[in-house]
């Protein structure tokens, strides 16, 4: 996958993700963006060979409990 195929994906996800945040944490959109941008799991999002773009919106969420709640990140073996 190319930077600009990765792009458009975050383009898709990113926003399915901030709302479970607003959601889930009862925080507004600026909140729920300074919280996901400043997470490992976006971090790994980026990156094109973690290959966590190929995953649902809810996965990632999930993801981002499990880092706020522990301070670590369970990556699915499809990943």
């Amino acid at each position: 996958m190319n930077r600009n195929k990765l792009s458009t994906a975050l383009i898709f996800l990113v926003p399915q993700i901030l709302e479970l945040i607003m959601t889930a944490y009862k925080v507004d959109d600026e909140s729920a963006a300074e919280m996901l941008y400043a997470s490992e799991l976006y971090k790994g999002l980026e990156e094109e060979e973690t290959k966590l773009w190929h995953l649902s919106a809810h996965a990632l969420f999930e993801m981002y409990q499990e880092e706020r709640d522990t301070g670590k990140i369970t990556y699915p073996e499809e990943a």
